[in-house]
């Protein structure tokens, strides 16, 4: 199975700027997040970003960049640019591997990628893992997914679901049914990502401040990889970016 990797990148970041740059071990970020995916079954791994530094730092370590728009509301509608930019076909599959996770694991993105690659009806995917802290499950920056029965999302929220009526108050997992959280990466189908700007924003979705919930408003399916790992820490604040070099 043949897929690409896009990897949106932005300068302007309010709690940590120029972000893509930072170094961690003598190399920017980007390129930490770039080489992490090329460790996956990728047939091309492709940084898109809003400025000539990120294209020259990414050259210099021999990673593939686009220069795209700095207008773009989200990574989303940057990577559908991305998708014109470099002409891709409308079944090509597409991971969204965010610019700001150097501790990724090539497995997940390799999982994500094929379970979109099972389901020739589905437009996108992601990925999710349990839940096994009650302080995440009622933390509204810990996004939570509920799925059907086939594995993909019916609902996602920053609200503790599945919510356990018998439970009692503050919400509590239930042991029956085990929560699932949402983890930030995308595979496409880059015909339906290129479309993706072009979708309507939900209410939900400004209610939620979740973009995937106008992929599900307007009666697309999302499907969902249920992974047993917690993936690596995510860099948002500085506090991030000293434990992610402890690891480099």
């Amino acid at each position: 199975m043949s897929f690409t990797v896009l990897i949106p990148a932005r300068m302007k970041s309010t709690r940590l700027p120029d972000k893509p740059l930072a170094d961690i071990g003598g190399l920017p970020m980007v390129v930490r997040v770039a080489q992490q995916a090329a460790r996956s079954g990728a047939s091309r791994v492709c940084v898109a970003c809003d400025d000539p530094r990120i294209v020259q730092a990414c050259e210099a370590a021999g990673v593939q960049a686009l220069r795209t728009r700095a207008d773009h509301p989200s990574g989303s509608d940057r990577l559908a640019e991305a998708c014109a930019l470099l002409g891709l076909a409308d079944d090509t599959i597409v991971v969204n591997v965010q610019g700001d996770e150097p501790l990724i694991e090539p497995t997940l993105i390799d999982a994500v990628a094929q379970s979109l690659a099972a389901r020739p009806d589905t437009p996108m995917g992601t990925a999710a893992h349990a839940i096994e802290d009650e302080a995440d499950f009622v933390n509204p920056n810990v996004v939570k997914v509920v799925l059907d029965a086939a594995g993909q999302a019916l609902y996602f929220s920053r609200s503790p679901l599945p919510f356990w009526r018998d439970g009692g108050m503050p919400p509590r997992l239930s042991a029956d049914h085990p929560a699932l959280r949402h983890i930030g990466i995308y595979a496409y189908r880059a015909g339906f990502l290129r479309s993706f700007p072009g979708l309507a924003a939900s209410p939900l979705e400004r209610v939620e401040s979740l973009e995937q919930l106008r992929v599900l408003w307007h009666g697309h399916r999302i499907a969902v990889h249920v992974t047993p790992h917690a993936p690596g820490t995510g860099v948002d604040t500085p506090e991030d970016l000293a434990r992610v070099r402890l690891h480099f």
